[in-house]
């Protein structure tokens, strides 16, 4: 069994299944030795919503300029629409999204003493997700019902999540983020979901523990990527913003001004490499 699962959430746009991999190989060598006690797991839903992104491309977009640019926008802002829209309905691709963390959740605890901790790493578009599934799930929490989403009643979907095994509330715990120790966010464009909002509706999910902490990695240059504690006093209040320049030195001067490629460097940037390694050494140091 581990004493620490890592468990990742893709952004927007095309995103292929082993997303994490090169993340994952770095780590398990920064641990060395340590790397036994670590289980990575990955939540990955861009499956939900490529076939219709690709249909619409191959019809109007494949013949323009840009299409590298273009490819990024479709893609990605489809993404974000798609997974916001008609999210109340109990079909609904927000629906389903949930349904993956939790399933990647509930697969993490398995490989997880009774007392391993969780870390979760989300980027982009999918900072945004993972927060509305924890808002829901901490609103569940605290006996309000969620406007959408599995929170709603979380056991009616236990074949999606722990197949014919029950959820007990061990479980649901879990799920809920009773024993997640941090989020590491990069990227993120929760602001963009906000900002129409007034001020007084601008408020994160509840600390789901003590222990939590929410780390924010930002990108100056980067158009997509937002700083948190701004948005509100309730985001001061949780979130430490972290300014880093995420571009790699590769991409030279192209990097110094906003592109896709600079938007996707996070995960490759040593700071956030050195924190996940800090966290986990923590982590199993409590065990």
């Amino acid at each position: 069994m581990k004493s620490v699962a890592l468990v990742t959430i893709h952004g927007m746009g095309e995103t292929q299944p082993d997303y994490a991999e090169k993340l994952f190989t770095q780590l398990q060598k920064s641990l060395a030795a340590d790397a036994t006690q670590l289980y990575c797991g990955t939540v990955f839903y861009q499956d939900l919503l490529l076939y219709n992104e690709q249909r619409v491309w191959q019809a109007v977009g494949h013949r323009l300029r840009w299409s590298k640019l273009r490819r990024f926008m479709l893609f990605g802002f489809a993404d974000a629409a798609a997974l916001e829209h008609r999210k109340e309905q109990p079909h609904s691709l927000y629906h389903y999204s949930q349904l993956k963390i939790a399933r990647a959740l509930y697969l993490a605890k398995q490989q997880l003493t009774a007392d391993g901790k969780l870390l979760l790493l989300a980027h982009s578009l999918g900072c945004h997700v993972l927060s509305c599934y924890l808002w829901d799930a901490q609103q569940a929490r605290a006996g309000v019902k969620p406007a959408a989403g599995i929170w709603q009643d979380i056991k009616r979907y236990q074949a999606g999540i722990s197949g014919d095994s029950p959820l007990t509330e061990q479980d649901i715990a879990f799920l809920r983020g009773d024993r997640l120790q941090a989020l590491l966010t990069t990227g993120c464009n929760i602001p963009i979901f906000v900002a129409a909002h007034a001020m007084e509706q601008v408020i994160p999910f509840n600390k789901p523990n003590s222990d939590f902490i929410w780390h924010n990695y930002y990108d100056k240059d980067d158009v997509l990527g937002w700083p948190l504690g701004d948005l509100s006093t309730g985001y001061a209040a949780l979130v430490k913003d972290i300014a880093i320049n995420a571009n790699s030195s590769v991409w030279g001067w192209l990097a110094a001004s906003w592109n896709p490629l600079s938007h996707n460097q996070y995960w490759q940037d040593k700071n956030i490499v050195s924190t996940l390694v800090t966290l986990m050494a923590a982590a199993s140091a409590q065990q």
